[in-house]
């Protein structure tokens, strides 16, 4: 999909995440709190890449999975940290970093706006 098709698909806080590698403000997503039963896919293409029952609360402001499906990880050495950057394994979307301190061992920590959520 061209970077046009792309900015009339999305808002344009989904537009600055998924395309442009940006953050949303933590504490202030729409799936932060979500507890419903399900699946949580990309808002760029509709890739399933989340368990409701992988999710946990981390307290960090953003959703965050002890487990992803259909992700690539990617070296991100950006800002001068060195982090592991989650991408959509379909669209190459950003969705957020990879941390290794979660209650699981892992904690995917996620854009809510790189998510849809699909009711179970």
């Amino acid at each position: 999909m061209k970077e046009d098709d792309w900015k009339k698909k999305l808002t344009p806080e989904q537009y600055r995440v998924l395309r442009e590698k940006q953050t949303e403000r933590p504490f202030t997503g729409k799936l932060l709190d979500n507890k419903e039963k399900g699946a949580y896919v990309c808002a760029g293409c509709g890739n399933e890449l989340f368990s409701s029952e992988t999710k946990f609360g981390s307290g960090t402001g953003w959703p965050s999975f002890y487990e992803a499906k259909n992700v690539k990880l990617v070296e991100d050495n950006s800002h001068g940290m060195h982090r592991t950057e989650v991408v959509c394994a379909k669209c190459g979307g950003h969705l957020g970093h990879l941390f290794n301190d979660g209650s699981q061992g892992k904690r995917y920590c996620i854009n809510s706006c790189s998510l849809d959520f699909k009711k179970k």
